[in-house]
């Protein structure tokens, strides 16, 4: 017999839900994702739901299906769990990604102060675990009426930003309830974000024993086609590697713009990171800084992309000097960022 949730007065009044909470506003931080292990069967199945996603990859079914489910889910879980291996935190037993992105979450919840108590913060991934559908159920379930779902992408991109919200539409989608949805804009162009960039690029380069010849900014790449198509992201990096030049006084030919992390035949925008770092000492740039600002928190295309596979590839080009800048992450800057960002987005609502 199913309990009775409901109770009236008299028999003209309508029902009520005892079980209704005080309203909330649930706060979601939400990152891309990282696998649960790095043996071969959790890797596989972080890519196939990474590589599935179809604004990831816009080839068409029947030409990517053979493809990823023979060829690419078959070679690549092996060496991609090394990489992984070689970042990961041990002692909790996950990905960095999954690490950092939790603490900013419990820095923001007490950052948050006497807002706190109306606030419900919580955090998820786009691929992998706790996964967006499941924190907007828990969220739900508190009795929040509003969500603010903050994708931790500084530059909007269909391929990040845009799927983060794919998945949050599907889990409301489903909900009989649903809280009423605001998203958190992106932040490229954000004086409080280009200042603590700057801060954090400055306090880097203080502790160095070096100076370097040149910064660079790598960004995470998307194919040239996607950008052709209309995704700003692109001009977006730009605009923010503009901002942080001039916020660090650089000359343009001391600060370089670079995109990363290519994979499959096409081709992306340009100029590619790893490219760039095999060209430079012959150009006479044999001391760099590599920082990533598209990036909220270090992961395995700072940590083992960067500041290993890049690093080895500009050394061996004849580079004397490499460092890499890490990204803000939890750091009393980073947090600075996202509570602005938050706020930002909470006005009205509080």
């Amino acid at each position: 017999m199913r309990p009775d949730t409901t109770t009236s007065n008299t028999d003209n009044e309508p029902p009520r839900h005892l079980s209704a909470k005080a309203p909330r506003i649930g706060l979601l931080l939400v990152n891309l994702g990282t696998p649960e292990a790095t043996d071969y069967w959790s890797m596989r199945r972080y890519l196939k739901e990474f590589l599935s996603d179809r604004r990831v990859i816009e080839t068409p079914r029947w030409l990517w299906w053979p493809l990823l489910n023979l060829i690419i889910l078959t070679r690549r879980p092996g060496p991609k769990g090394r990489d992984y291996a070689s970042i990961w935190n041990r002692e909790r037993d996950e990905g960095p990604l999954k690490t950092i992105t939790r603490a900013q979450a419990e820095k923001l919840a007490a950052r948050l102060g006497d807002d706190g108590e109306r606030i419900l913060v919580d955090w998820a991934m786009r691929y992998g675990k706790p996964s967006t559908k499941g924190r907007i159920e828990a969220v739900a379930r508190e009795g929040c009426d509003r969500l603010l779902l903050v994708p931790l992408y500084p530059q909007y991109c269909a391929a990040t930003t845009a799927t983060a919200c794919d998945q949050a539409f599907d889990a409301l989608r489903q909900l009989r309830r649903q809280p009423i949805l605001r998203v958190a804009a992106p932040w490229h162009d954000e004086p409080f974000y280009i200042e603590a960039l700057a801060a954090s690029v400055r306090a880097h380069l203080a502790s160095l024993d070096f100076t370097p010849d040149m910064i660079v900014a790598s960004f995470h790449g998307i194919p040239l086609s996607y950008f052709e198509k209309g995704d700003p992201y692109p001009d977006l990096c730009q605009e923010t590697g503009r901002l942080l030049r001039e916020a660090l006084s650089l000359p343009p030919q001391k600060f370089g713009l670079t995109f990363q992390s290519r994979f499959g035949r096409a081709e992306w925008v340009k100029p590619y990171t790893i490219d760039t770092m095999r060209q430079l000492p012959s150009r006479g740039v044999r001391k760099i800084a590599i920082v990533a600002p598209g990036f909220t928190a270090d992961c395995l295309e700072t940590l083992e992309e960067l500041a290993v596979e890049n690093r080895s590839a500009f050394m061996e080009a004849g580079g004397e000097r490499f460092t890499y800048i890490p990204c803000l992450n939890d750091s009393e800057a980073g947090m600075d960022v996202i509570e602005a960002v938050v706020r930002r987005e909470l006005k009205g609502w509080l």
